[in-house]
């Protein structure tokens, strides 16, 4: 993620909002040193999970910490309550910093930041598009969040990396090599 938000025009896609899970502890913490290597022409926050905002209060880089739907290994059972624990914190970052877009991956943070703003944008609250980008080492199938988010059709674009899963996989696009 912090190579792709690296090529775009961060003049264009500011501010940005970074969201990371709390369990993670080096995520956040590479996406502010990232922009701090940016510096003010790079003024904003960007996204493990968010992306460009409209109406965010602060110019420069916002971490957001939200707590993960899914640990590595947790039972899909137990997920639905702590994924829905994470749905209250992701629906008030989304609504607290209004995105236009979320440039997204998985895996546990993304489909409650994704779902937030689904719902928010089906009840003409906001007007955020959302991308997927499944990882590169994803070559035979969809992760569980591209897979959720395929079915629900809560991304306006899901991008892969393997002609074949482009293929193999309806609602894809085959985008290359991201990074």
């Amino acid at each position: 993620m912090l190579m792709m938000v690296g090529r775009l025009d961060k003049a264009h896609y500011a501010p940005r909002v970074w969201v990371a899970a709390a369990s993670d502890r080096m995520s956040g913490a590479k996406a502010l040193a990232l922009e701090a290597e940016w510096g003010p022409g790079g003024s904003g926050g960007g996204s493990g999970s968010g992306g460009g905002s409209s109406s965010s209060s602060s110019k420069g880089p916002v971490l957001e910490v939200i707590p993960r739907s899914r640990e590595v290994g947790q039972s899909y059972v137990t997920s639905v309550a702590t994924t829905l624990y994470s749905l209250a914190f992701a629906a008030w970052v989304v609504l607290k910093h209004r995105p236009q877009l979320l440039l997204v991956n998985g895996p546990g943070t993304c489909i409650p930041v994704c779902a937030s703003a689904f719902l928010f944008r089906a009840l003409c609250l906001l007007d955020c598009r959302t991308v997927y980008v499944e990882s590169i080492a994803r070559v035979q199938r969809l992760s569980l969040s591209g897979r959720i988010l395929r079915a629900a059709r809560a991304a306006d674009a899901l991008f892969v990396q393997w002609p074949e899963m482009a293929r193999r996989f309806g609602g894809t696009t085959y985008a290359g090599r991201l990074y």
